[in-house]
């Protein structure tokens, strides 16, 4: 039996081990701490639609920002794996492997609009830690931690501004759609900073981190299709779009967090909308 604080909520038991040694426990534990749950699916359901109208702008400034510093641009000049094409010895916004990573960071963001409920979304934030350090490359890649931090925050900093200024959403709607964004990319930090730092090492060192595939892909799978991504700002084909979980196929058990939108209920969101206009590239709050 759990043991008790001064206050009436017991204490939980969280087992370091496990913390380093299981991507589920350890996303477990961060659902629980950061109290990601059903309000946050909900919220990431209904708000997916502004979120992936955000991502050219998004992309556009993110890569302005790291082609304006020597120390971050100077990655765009290493051949990756997934790229074969002409690369360009001092890289701009229009050089061949610009263009390639900017594709793949499209289909990476509309990778985060998809169904946090599924454990194969945090593997795949996972991989994507890993993959910045240089493990499971052919050509391996180091991008040291402070860059990426930094480029996390600048996504962050976007996506919020562009949420709260949004004229026809109602402030109870930003703010639900804000917090569980940013629990989101919180975790991406985390499943980033898991793979830089030491903490841990007794538990993992001589681990099996699997084989090398290819970017975008898991198990096996192809979970990133840079090949069909769109650069238009109103595609809102997202697997949160889909019937919810308590009608899906999967089998129970397959998933940890199967079910968990099944339990949202429904939030008391305002979508009425307020006066004022919609830029053409902004869905309004009853768009499609």
């Amino acid at each position: 039996m759990a043991s008790t604080n001064s206050g009436s909520r017991p204490i939980q038991h969280v087992d370091r081990k496990s913390l380093y040694t299981s991507l589920e426990a350890r996303i477990r534990y961060l659902h629980s701490f950061l109290d990601f749950g059903a309000n946050d699916v909900e919220a990431l359901l209904s708000g997916s639609k502004y979120i992936q109208a955000l991502i050219p702008a998004v992309v556009n400034i993110v890569y302005k920002k790291l082609l304006q510093y020597d120390i971050t641009a100077r990655a765009f000049q290493t051949r990756s794996t997934a790229f074969e094409g002409p690369m360009d010895e001092t890289p701009d916004e229009e050089s061949p492997q610009i263009l390639h990573r900017k594709m793949f960071l499209r289909a990476y963001l509309k990778k985060l609009c998809s169904d946090p409920t599924q454990m194969e979304f945090w593997e795949y934030l996972d991989k994507v830690g890993m993959m910045h350090t240089g493990l499971g490359r052919t050509h391996p890649l180091h991008i040291e931690y402070i860059h990426i931090g930094a480029a996390l925050a600048v996504i962050q900093d976007i996506l919020n501004e562009a949420i709260l200024s949004h004229p026809r959403l109602q402030l109870p709607r930003k703010i639900a759609i804000i917090k569980a964004l940013n629990k989101v990319i919180w975790i991406q930090n985390d499943l980033f900073t898991k793979w830089y730092v030491h903490d841990g090492d007794e538990f993992t060192d001589g681990m099996d981190f699997g084989i090398i595939e290819k970017e975008g892909w898991l198990h096996g799978k192809k979970i990133l299709d840079p090949d069909n991504d769109s650069e238009a700002s109103n595609d809102t084909a997202s697997p949160l779009t889909a019937e919810p979980k308590g009608k899906s196929k999967t089998p129970v058990g397959v998933c940890p967090f199967t079910g968990i939108a099944a339990s949202t209920g429904n939030p008391k969101l305002s979508d009425e909308a307020s006066t004022g206009g919609v830029k053409a590239d902004v869905p309004a709050e009853n768009g499609h």
